[in-house]
């Protein structure tokens, strides 16, 4: 009966979930408004806002600062003021009140881009929380310690990620506030994936040691590949808008080097359990990430190209939701649970470098591509790989985020505009090392503090139910 009355919460919790959004319309909705209303009230030879996807201008705002756009002029929404000399007549001379937007524009121009930024930002914490907490309830009995690390992971990484740009530890933080929660949040994805590797072989004291050591780790990737870091790549010309390598692939390879270490021999023999709730609690926690990945993947992208990016993600997610269900048919003879939770979740993942900068066939392709490969990947990969690494891949996440983020990271040579192929290549492969070498020096660390007495019990930690009858 508990069981019953928890599915019921969560099912209200789902639907509360959509009605996110609502809050944030009605919000942009005023604020579109209000700054219409404020520039009515100037003359048109004032100022006039202008939106430009590949200028420079002293005036700027930055969407993302660290989006992987085609150029580095990307991603701006620039407030251009018009020039004096192109207003006036012969012979009158210029004001000064004339040739700057007025303060209160200005002001509430941020305002509309702050709430703009708002439902994705939220969306993305929904995933965070319940998709990502959920997805990984499906072992039997460490449902309570998927939550509680997500929790814990989560509420550690946001604010450590935030202070850590705060005093320009790896590149400098994003002017809007939305944006630097959505960078902090997208670094919270990559530590939730890496988790999946090791989930359950962990105390939880060492998840917040591993958090700590993943997000300079993160960052460190974050500003090569995005920021001219180390002068490796050039900032802007990587393409990877919703994270394929960046975030993806880099907590998936960082997870499987955290696992080289933190595999005992009796870890490795242990069967990790399900059931069939367990199943539908990852199921339900599925949903959630394949409702809210549109959001995920278009948060940083320009204004312009949100609409883009959103509908390809869409697409792609039900290429790969197709693709898994007869991959999973052929290769099993029966539909598998943990290929319909995981592997309907690749597409979002492939689509993540090019969801702006390329089309809904390309999306639908790739999603379809990248859905069968996960399904190889957990029915017939992961085995070999497991062995070959004498380590444990709890969630399957090399399956999901990381050969789907590589396929995504190099399918962008082909399916979108302006990519410069040999740094594309470069940025898979840069990816790769670091996240490896960091997280074999994590998993080291963290060795240091000892391992769990029993893999994927909660009893080892929690009050549970059965122990008080």
């Amino acid at each position: 009966m508990a069981i019953k009355r928890f599915l019921k919460l969560y099912v209200v919790i789902c639907i509360g979930l959509l009605c996110i959004p609502l809050p944030g319309v009605t919000k942009i909705s005023r604020g579109a408004e209000v700054l219409k209303n404020e520039l009515a009230n100037w003359s048109a030879d004032q100022s006039m806002l202008t939106m430009y996807d590949n200028q420079a201008d002293l005036n700027t705002w930055a969407s993302m600062d660290n989006a992987s756009e085609g150029n580095d002029g990307n991603h701006r929404i620039l407030l251009t003021n018009n020039t004096v000399a192109s207003h006036e007549k012969p012979g009158v001379e210029p004001a000064s009140a004339k040739a700057e937007i007025p303060g209160v524009a200005v002001a509430a121009m941020e305002d509309f881009l702050e709430l703009t930024k708002y439902g994705k930002a939220m969306h993305v914490m929904a995933m965070l929380m319940v998709g990502f907490g959920f997805l990984m309830v499906f072992v039997k009995r460490y449902g309570y310690g998927a939550v509680t690390a997500t929790y814990i992971a989560v509420s550690v990484v946001i604010p450590y990620y935030m202070f850590l740009k705060k005093i320009n530890i790896f590149g400098e933080p994003a002017e809007l506030i939305m944006d630097r929660l959505i960078l902090a949040e997208f670094c919270g994805a990559s530590i939730l994936i890496a988790m999946g590797a090791f989930l359950g072989r962990l105390k939880m004291s060492q998840y917040i040691i591993m958090a700590l050591i993943f997000v300079p780790s993160y960052m460190l990737n974050e500003w090569i590949m995005l920021d001219n870091g180390m002068g490796i790549i050039p900032k802007g010309q990587l393409i990877d808008t919703g994270g394929s390598i960046v975030i993806h692939q880099f907590g998936a390879y960082f997870g499987l080097g955290v696992i080289v270490r933190m595999t005992t021999s009796e870890d490795f023999l242990k069967k990790i359990e399900s059931d069939k709730i367990s199943n539908q609690f990852s199921m339900l926690g599925s949903m959630v990430l394949w409702i809210f990945w549109p959001s995920f993947c278009a948060a940083p992208a320009e204004i312009s190209k949100m609409p883009l990016a959103a509908v390809n993600t869409v697409l792609s997610l039900c290429a790969a939701t197709v693709s898994t269900y007869i991959a999973s048919t052929m290769i099993r003879k029966k539909i598998a649970i943990e290929d319909m939770a995981n592997a309907a979740l690749a597409g979002g993942v492939a689509i993540g470098s090019s969801c702006a900068h390329t089309t809904p066939k390309a999306s639908l392709a790739l999603g379809f591509v990248a859905g069968i490969l996960s399904v190889i990947g957990f029915a017939l990969i992961q085995p070999r790989i497991q062995r070959a690494l004498r380590g444990i891949d709890t969630c399957g996440v090399h399956n999901l985020h990381g050969m789907p983020g590589i396929l995504g990271g190099l399918a962008t040579i082909f399916i979108a505009e302006n990519v410069v192929p040999g740094l594309q290549i470069k940025g898979v492969f840069v990816t790769f090392i670091i996240a490896w070498i960091t997280g074999l020096a994590a998993g080291t660390i963290v060795s240091l503090f000892g391992y769990r007495k029993q893999s994927y019990e909660d009893a080892v930690e929690f009050i549970v139910e059965e122990e008080h009858h």
